[in-house]
Parts: structure tokens; sequence; C-alpha cells
């Protein structure tokens, strides 16, 4: 083929067999699992603009008041070992197994055994790993592969492609939130931004989940003496695990059944678990492995139903944080300093130094600055990933059912375009397969989606 202008040669080290795009949790686990599988020869680059792999949003937290939201005996990495992470642990603590099977420890410890494993699996492998620490801005299938592009402006060339591109924040429900002053807003994933705000001013965060119970434990943890405002629509905080065992019964029926007859067997469940001397938790934990199945099993009337009404009181039930860190958060309320807030968020006012909170169903309020802590971005078209806007805007992706995530298929994870069609050597892995599977942001769902994932990539 003749070259011209229009065209640009790939470098020889810029070809790949298999390119993993995202090198949080997900693109490590996908990464670990095609180095393991690959023939001699294979190269596989993973891509990454942060400074170290392996962390993502959950896991690059340098704070120890940060706890894994599961007991470590549960968090391995890889489907076939299940004690793999306490093993990673054992060999760095003296501590009974079964006493450290069952502790919460911090989550750095994750983002340190994942980055072992990767280096573990490098030096053994038959093929090759190439870090890349760019952010990838653009994709285009071709005959044969995919071609894409760095955010320096390097091309690669890469035969099959995994998409782990992790979590985005949820922009503040405003619609100038970005107006803001300066200094005035940090985002709960900001962690060092977040302990800096501590002191003797009130501060207000936005939103009640996951992400404002790591903000408030390191308030604490960094000294601080204000007053800590909560604001949610429902202001449920998350609810603590409990010990007691799970819950014996069948949990297959439910798949059968509509979402309101579901709901009130699991009332029915968990009532009969409080009679023998169970908490409500052992009924979750008994259909935690049936998490996709309930999604993929609803009709779409009921999936959005669920969305609509249920999926809030799911989120606490189903998304538990640690005994000790409810502990402090019931502790913290019980003195007054943090004030819970059930209302919309309307307004948020600069007065002088100060931050001015209009929520509706609750009296204004003034704070020295605002804490971002809205969770998740689900929703395809508000996600702000160059790389997904683009994918999207060209057809090569379409939003998923509901318009979560992007759509692929539910059991191999294979992109699908605009048209539905299978996308050949275009995977997914993580949060962005939320629509299709609705539990798909944990471990032991990243776990198996990066192994099969990298099985098909690299065969």
């Amino acid at each position: 083929m003749a070259y011209n202008a229009g065209m640009t040669e790939i470098q020889p080290s810029r070809q790949v067999d298999l390119a993993i795009i995202g090198g949080g949790a997900a693109g490590v686990l996908t990464a670990i699992n095609a180095l393991r599988a690959a023939a001699p020869g294979q190269r596989i680059a993973l891509f990454e603009p942060a400074s170290a792999v392996a962390q993502g949003i959950a896991y690059a937290t340098p704070w120890p008041e940060h706890l894994l939201n599961v007991p470590a005996g549960k968090m391995s990495g890889f489907p076939e070992q299940p004690g793999d992470f306490l093993d990673h642990l054992l060999a760095r603590r003296e501590a009974p197994e079964a006493t450290l099977a069952e502790q919460y420890v911090p989550r750095l410890d994750y983002a340190d055994y994942l980055q072992q494993r990767l280096a573990e699996a490098a030096a053994a492998s038959a093929g090759t790993l190439q870090v890349v620490h760019d952010a990838v801005v653009s994709l285009q299938p071709q005959s044969g592969g995919h071609r894409f592009q760095q955010a320096e402006g390097a091309n690669w060339q890469a035969t099959q492609v995994v998409l782990a591109c992790g979590n985005s924040m949820r922009p503040l429900p405003l619609p100038a939130g970005n107006a803001l002053p300066p200094g005035k807003v940090v985002d709960a994933w900001d962690y060092d931004g977040v302990r800096m705000l501590a002191g003797d001013q009130d501060l207000a965060i936005i939103g009640t989940g996951l992400s404002m119970a790591d903000c408030v434990v390191s308030l604490l943890a960094a000294g601080h003496r204000g007053r800590i405002h909560v604001l949610s629509r429902h202001a449920l905080l998350p609810l603590p695990h409990a010990h007691g065992g799970t819950a014996d019964f069948d949990p297959q029926p439910l798949l059968q059944l509509p979402l309101r007859a579901r709901m009130r067997q699991l009332r029915e469940h968990v009532r009969i678990a409080q009679a023998q001397g169970l908490p409500w938790q052992a009924v979750m934990d008994r259909i935690r492995p049936l998490g996709q199945a309930l999604w993929r099993s609803l009709e779409e009337a009921d999936q959005r139903r669920f969305l609509r009404h249920v999926v809030r009181y799911w989120d606490v039930h189903r998304h538990r944080i640690a005994e000790s860190v409810h502990d402090q958060l019931m502790a913290v309320e019980r003195s007054g300093q943090l004030q819970r807030h059930r209302a919309r968020l309307d307004a948020v006012l600069v007065q002088d130094a100060n931050l001015q909170v209009h929520g509706r169903g609750t009296p204004p309020f003034n704070v020295g600055a605002l804490i971002n802590a809205t969770g998740v971005e689900t929703r395809a078209l508000g996600l702000r990933n160059p790389l997904l806007q683009q994918l999207l805007a060209e057809g090569h992706a379409r939003p998923g059912p509901h318009g979560l995530g992007l759509d692929a298929d539910p059991d191999s994870g294979q992109l699908h375009d605009a048209h539905g069609a299978p996308q050949p050597g275009l995977w997914l892995v993580g949060s962005l397969r939320i629509g299709t599977l609705w539990e798909s942001l944990a471990i032991p769902e990243l776990r198996v989606q990066a192994q099969q994932a990298a099985r098909a990539a690299i065969a």
C-alpha cells in the first residue's frame, strides 16, 4: 500500500496482541490473567494515566482509616484461589488466619496485593507486559484489530482490546456546580483534599453513601471539630455487616418472581431469620451470589421500577460497611457533630467566605466548604471519559439498558455497537457493564469478568 500524508506508521513497539485500557483493579486483574495465559512472544500493554497501577478510585487512598467493605478472607482476586489475598496478608502480618480472615483491612493493602501479583505474573509469563502511563482518547475498530491513540498523540495497534476504564464521580446536581470558587468544592475521591478541610469550619457532604462514610472517617482522623452536614434525597446511611452466619433457604425461587413478590419474599425470609436469632444481613449474604441473575431475570418494566423505587434501599442493605466504621458514624451523629438532611439539593450560594446550602425539604445552612460524595456515574450520557464519548459518538458503542453503562453481551462482555452487533475483539470489564449485569463493581464480579475477558482475548 502506498504511503500518503493522511496515514501514520505504527512503530513495532506499539503493535500489541492485547491492549488493556484502564489500570485500576479491573484492568490489573485482566492483565494478570492474560499474562498467566499468554503464549511465548505475546505482547500485552496496560494503559493507565495515573503514576501507579492497581489503585483506581477505591484503592488509591493512602489513609489507613479507609477499610475494605468486605472481610479479607473473601477478597481474593482469583476465583480458583479463594484464599489468595489472605495468603498475601499472612506473609506480612503475625495474626491467626481465622482472625485475619474476618478483619476489614485498610484498602491500601489491596492495592499492594494487586501490584505484587502483577509483578509476579509479569516475571513468570511467557508473554511480555508494557505499562503505559497515559490515557487512551480514541479507538477505531479495523479489519483484524483496533487502532487507538494516546492523549500525547502516539498511535497504537492491537489485535484485542479490553476496556476496563473504571469509575468516574457524578457531578454535583447543580446547574452551575463547576462555577463555585476553587477550593470550596472537593470530590470525595480526592482523599488528601478532604483531609485538608479538617478544622473548626462546618462542612457539607452531598451524598450519604459509601463515599460519604470515607469522608467522615477521614475528617475525624484529621481532627475535624466543626459540624458535618450530610444531605441526600433519602438520607439513608450505609448499614453495617454483622456476624451470625448465613440464612438457610433456597434463593433460586426468587428468580421466578416479579419485583414486588420478590421484595415480599425477602421480607419474609428476614422475619424467619430473625426468629432463628440471625440478623437481616444473613439473608442478604445468602442471595449475594445471585446478584446478577436477580437483575437479569427481571422484566424490563420491573427493572425500571427497581431503579425508580427500590435502588437506594437496596444499596444500603447490599453495599455495607465495616461495623467499626458504622459505629463511628453513629457516635458522631449522636454527639450532634454529624447532622443528616433529607432533601434534594437546590442551590449553593456564595456568601463572603462561606457557602449557603439550600435543599428542598430543609432550612438553609452555611458551611465553609462542600464535598461531592454523589457516587459513581452510571449514566452513559454522563460519562466524561473522552474515549467513551468518542466510541458512543461514532457508533462503536451504545448505552446499556436504561441508559446505564455501555451495552455488552451479558455472558462474554463483548461490546455492542450502535446497532447491537458484537464488536469483534473488543471486551468490557467492570462498572460499565452495570446496565446488563447490575452487580459489576465489586471484586467477586470483577475477578470473574477479568478472567473471562483475558482468556478470550489472549486465546
